[in-house]
């Protein structure tokens, strides 16, 4: 029996969570590190905060095709990550610290070093199997799984309909493998759309989406807290990148708060004892600031949702979602602040709620059309397409077209065709054009996109029998692939 819908309305948390496949493909500073700093710093930290949270999960595939390689090698290089580096190199900065004087920054780098002893106490009581952490999670608490794309492509990007069915139905396949049960809730990576797209998403059983419609509907628009009707069946949940930004914005949002941790402040080993004013970071302080804003931001979402009420005369559904890895990693107190969102939410009397069970009980509306977009800025897809990003993105769709032609001449799908097919999901990772756009990797995502394309290329002339048959495997990507959606009709 659905429960009836709260006069006030309801907030539903959406935490997207998302890596490109990092583990296994160099180290410092680029590479499976950003996994293990992700690991320590967030995925581990954020199986404490969950429990008994009405929040909607993203579990990106290829991020899941990670945590599955944990309870093996690597998760011994984590470990050794955790104890050997992470260990040694806070030790020997607050010495460094010490001796010149800085005992504050001393000790907060000793303070610091706690989380990553914590991180590992946490994974070895898991024995390594996080991912199995998060399916127990979402089998006893009220946590809804979503899933994504098989490798966090731009689906309005692809260039076949071949293309995004490879995708979509590796992505959908592979959570139920690995979840066992789901829901219908699909993340469109970087919430970018285009019309027509919910018809690919339908066929493969999604139900209901995030898009965000800020330039169609404007900033501030109480329509954003009304689910969209398409005429294929899913659901089109606009964000509101009102209350988004409160967070996200890094020049005016909560982290930019002068107590909060520095991110950019770093000692010789990058390590991040400062706070944005200059001053030694002071743990106790911050803790307080993000219970602030976590009441903060309780009342501004109540504010929101009584003022749709009282215009529309319903209660309205707010979607807030977040990158999982902005909490712990980039804005250090934010799974905190998240812990105390959830808390306040009790406190004030603001009902939270997972997307698919809020859509239980809120009617879509009819005759509005969801309008091509990103989350991007703006919020278009020149992050992903544009002149800086040329190269990767030419290089993509060529690797598409020239595999979707392979598949149909191909007599047979053997090993050499799988591994053009996954070092061309590899390709299709949105994250490469992304570090490119905002400067974040140097020269790695070029050095990756080369690799694949030059791997996709060897393995597509052994389909042609003119050169030696590839293994099919690429480390633990999309390990049972499907390449039927690729000769779909």
């Amino acid at each position: 029996m659905t429960a009836p819908r709260p006069a006030r309305g309801e907030l539903a948390l959406v935490l997207h969570t998302h890596m490109p496949y990092v583990e296994g493909f160099d180290t410092w500073p680029f590479g499976e590190e950003w996994l293990w700093e992700a690991l320590a710093t967030v995925y581990l930290p954020l199986l404490r905060v969950l429990p008994r949270a009405p929040v909607t999960l993203g579990l990106t595939p290829v991020l899941c095709d990670q945590l599955e390689t944990l309870t093996g090698d690597a998760g011994d290089r984590f470990l050794a990550f955790l104890r050997d580096v992470r260990e040694d190199i806070h030790a020997e900065d607050a010495r460094g610290l010490e001796e010149a004087g800085h005992h504050e920054l001393a000790a907060e780098v000793r303070r610091a070093a706690g989380d990553y002893r914590e991180a590992a106490r946490m994974f070895q009581a898991l024995g390594g199997d996080v991912l199995g952490a998060f399916r127990d999670l979402a089998e006893r608490e009220p946590l809804s799984l979503w899933t994504s794309t098989a490798t966090h492509s731009v689906l309005p990007l692809l260039a076949t309909e071949p293309g995004i069915r490879l995708q979509v139905a590796n992505g959908t396949a592979s959570h139920e493998r690995r979840f066992g049960s789901w829901s219908g809730g699909f993340w469109l990576p970087e919430c970018a759309y285009r019309p027509g797209l919910e018809r690919d998403l339908a066929e493969y059983g999604v139900r209901c989406f995030c898009v965000d419609q800020t330039e169609s509907l404007g900033s501030g628009s109480l329509a954003h807290l009304e689910p969209i009707a398409t005429d294929a069946g899913p659901v089109a949940v606009p964000i509101c990148w009102e209350m988004v930004s409160l967070v996200w914005d890094i020049s005016d949002g909560y982290p930019a708060n002068p107590i909060y941790r520095d991110y950019h402040g770093r000692t010789v080993h990058d390590l991040k004892p400062w706070n944005h004013s200059g001053d030694p970071y002071r743990r106790f302080q911050a803790l307080a600031l993000a219970r602030e804003h976590a009441r903060d931001f309780v009342q501004r979402a109540r504010a929101r949702l009584d003022a749709y009420a009282a215009e529309r005369g319903r209660p309205g559904l707010l979607c807030c979602a977040l990158d999982t890895e902005l909490l712990g990693h980039w804005w250090y107190e934010g799974l905190d602040w998240l812990l105390f969102v959830i808390d306040e939410a009790r406190l004030q009397g603001l009902p939270l709620a997972t997307l698919p069970e809020a859509l239980d009980r809120f009617e879509a509306v009819d005759g509005v059309s969801v309008a091509p977009s990103s989350w991007g800025r703006p919020k278009d897809l020149s992050t992903w397409d544009a002149p800086p990003v040329a190269e990767i993105a030419t290089t993509a769709r060529r690797a598409e077209l020239d595999t979707v032609a392979a598949a149909a001449a191909a007599a047979e799908h053997g090993p050499a065709l799988e591994r053009a097919a996954r070092e061309l999901l590899a390709l299709q990772s949105s994250d490469w054009a992304f570090q490119v756009t905002h400067d974040l990797a140097d020269d790695y995502p070029f050095r990756r996109v080369r690799g694949h394309a030059h791997d996709l290329d060897a393995a597509l002339e052994a389909v042609k029998d003119s050169a030696p048959v590839p293994e099919a495997t690429l480390r633990n990507l999309a390990p049972e692939l499907d390449l039927s959606p690729l000769l779909a009709p």
